[in-house]
């Protein structure tokens, strides 16, 4: 038999807090580490397994043959496998053989903690070291500033794998190439930040990364881990954020997998009612397990402190605070209280949250919460969950179905717009316009818009220009910024294409303007999740289905004042009552020619009058375009 040698990167005091669910830098420590002991090269490898009655690691260094290289378990009772294997490095293939105490059952399992997976169908782990020479101080230095709640927070969604392809060969691009195209096409465009749907390894294409086997691993789909980072490196230096789809809330059976990793309910909760999720098929972890927190909350960390990562925008949260998610009577069993809540995920999450943003405060957490769960983007010192943010899923749902409707039904309608100003400010809420929008029959963005063509448009233009403008931080799914038409398909490229098409380029260069007014005019960020940086005008003119709202900043000479039309009839001579006299100046107008809207509704200068109107002691008469959005601000005196 090979030898193993025996040798441990734990202290004492990480055991301790590996079993009090407190070790935040697992991966620090569990996982394959390159290094040298004693004058020999190798790896040291250390496993979680307290189920199993012997754990050896295979791989291509011994012909994958069980028992040649058995690690050594810890006299702690910590459940912890490990030892130093020499002369294996970096590109070693390994997984972990695990024999059960439970009826001897045999697993081979790929490293929870790899730093690197083979590419799927393949599912073993590899040794690997990815040494970086990070040049993004300036950004790091500063993103504290970029990242605030009252700091402009524009994000593009991004499914790297159909994005775009590389045409001559056919293939989707590598880390290496989007360092440069979707780089410079973010900056072009002037959003804030990128999101990508998950980049850990996960081995189902159609799962779009959302069933994770590889939590420590970008996947390889793509290139290499440093390839990675030189991907976020480069939107660093172009002043661009960007955030990672985090799911801490459920992962597959796969047999290469963490379920049933040695031979027990490691870590998924044993009991099916809280262990299973019933509509993915998935597994759930158990979250009252100490070792299983340090696990994912250590994940969390990883990505922030490894890959410079700006932000964690954490999956279906809703699945985790309520037992009865998705279940019938009698599929679930009440918390000690009587409630439906999960005591224990809460309890993860505010951990969670605290641990990263003690680590962390220059960052974000976004949470997708679909429920009406109150304080989950409030302190944990106030009782909140801690989320930095919470997606605005009421908000999007209205707000779709609104725009779906002729617009001669509008005004029977107007209240699913106005809404959600009665909740707007309970959260600190992003406004998401997610790949959830755009798949199984639901249509694309421009899809669901009614009429024809040219209303259709004006009607998306319409639909951005109004969101952009409400109180809120804002999320585009890829191709929904230049009218996609199509339902998004992972497999395919985005529509490039449909840029040559003046109707699509205008809802480009709206997105890219919309983007530009959003982080020029302090009234739209600096208060956007506060009551007072929202004031209404008039929102009871139903008749003529137009909004008039005022948006703050922290001086009322920033106000701007959003007028939307959201029929296809003109309005000539249309009086807006004022907050004070004075000229004010369109800064915005969704249907200018460069946008292809008709161009011919544009206002200049206009003094306020001494008129009465909308409980008001000032007022103007202006024009809006149909189907349109107009933006004024007061001039300066």
């Amino acid at each position: 038999m090979a030898e193993v040698k025996p040798f441990s990167l734990f202290t004492d005091f990480d055991i301790n807090l590996f079993k009090a669910g407190k070790h935040y830098r697992l991966y620090e420590k569990m996982g394959s580490h390159i290094m040298e002991v004693d004058g020999e090269k190798g790896t040291y490898f250390a496993v979680w397994a307290p189920s199993a009655k012997s754990v050896s690691v295979i791989g291509d260094f011994n012909y994958w043959i069980e028992g040649e290289h058995n690690l050594n378990v810890r006299w702690d009772e910590s459940g912890i496998w490990e030892g130093f294997i020499p002369n294996t490095g970096k590109g070693t293939i390994y997984k972990y053989k695990i024999q059960s105490h439970n009826n001897d059952i045999k697993t081979e399992k790929a490293d929870p903690y790899a730093r690197r997976c083979e590419h799927p169908p393949k599912t073993a782990s590899i040794v690997w070291d990815d040494p970086y020479t990070w040049e993004d101080a300036k950004w790091m230095k500063k993103r504290k500033k970029h990242n605030a709640l009252d700091a402009p927070y524009s994000v593009y969604e991004v499914h790297l794998g159909s994005w775009k392809k590389q045409i001559k060969e056919n293939r989707f691009l590598s880390y290496i190439e989007l360092a440069d195209e979707l780089v410079a096409y973010v900056k072009e465009m002037n959003f804030t930040h990128v999101e990508l749907m998950p980049v850990m390894e996960y081995p189902y294409d159609p799962s779009w990364g959302y069933q994770l086997t590889g939590y420590f691993a970008p996947t390889s789909r793509f290139g290499y881990p440093e390839e990675f980072k030189v991907l976020v490196d480069k939107l660093h230096q172009n002043d661009i954020g960007i955030i990672l789809d985090w799911v801490p809330s459920h992962f597959p059976e796969d047999a290469h997998g963490l379920g049933f990793f040695d031979g027990s309910c490691l870590y998924e909760h044993p009991d099916k009612r809280k262990g299973y999720h019933p509509d993915w098929k998935s597994l759930i972890f158990n979250y009252g397990r100490n070792e299983v927190k340090s696990f994912l909350i250590s994940n969390a960390i990883f990505w922030l402190d490894q890959y410079h990562v700006d932000g964690l925008r954490v999956d279906a949260v809703a699945s985790m605070l309520f037992l009865d998610y998705s279940r019938e009577d009698g599929e679930w069993e009440p918390n000690q209280y009587g409630g439906r809540e999960n005591l224990d995920a809460i309890a993860f999450m505010k951990e969670m949250n605290e641990a990263v943003y003690s680590s962390f405060p220059d960052v974000q957490t976004i949470a997708e919460e679909s429920t009406s769960f109150p304080m989950v983007s409030k302190p944990t010192f106030i009782g909140g969950l801690g989320f930095g943010m919470k997606w605005m899923m009421g908000w999007m749902h209205d707000t779709l179905q609104y725009f779906a409707k002729e617009p001669i039904y509008r005004q029977h309608h107007q209240n699913d717009l106005t809404f959600s100003m009665t909740y707007a400010f309970t959260e600190n809420f992003m406004l998401p316009l997610s790949h959830d929008e755009v798949v199984y029959g639901k249509h694309s963005i421009l899809g669901r818009m009614p009429g024809d063509e040219w209303q259709r448009f004006a009607n998306l233009r319409l639909l951005y220009s109004y969101m952009f403008t409400h109180p809120g931080t804002n999320l585009l799914f890829q191709g929904a910024e230049f009218g996609q038409s199509a339902e998004w398909n992972f497999q395919q490229s985005l529509d490039w294409h449909l840029l040559a098409y003046d109707v699509h380029k205008g809802v480009q260069t709206l997105i890219k303007d919309l983007n530009k007014l959003y982080k020029k005019e302090p009234a739209l960020y600096q208060k956007q999740f506060q009551s007072d940086g929202f004031e209404w005008i008039d929102y009871s003119d139903t008749e003529n289905s137009v909004l008039v709202y005022i948006r703050k900043g922290n001086s009322s000479k920033d106000d701007l004042i959003i007028v939307c039309n959201m029929t296809p009839v003109p309005k000539d001579d249309y009086r807006i009552g004022l907050p004070k006299t004075g000229t004010i100046k369109e800064v915005f107008n969704s249907d200018l020619k460069k946008y292809s809207g008709s161009g011919n509704f544009k206002n200049k200068a206009i003094k306020s009058e001494e008129v009465s109107h909308q409980f008001r002691d000032h007022s103007a008469s202006i024009q809006i375009p149909p189907l349109g959005m107009i933006a004024f601000k007061y001039i300066k005196k």
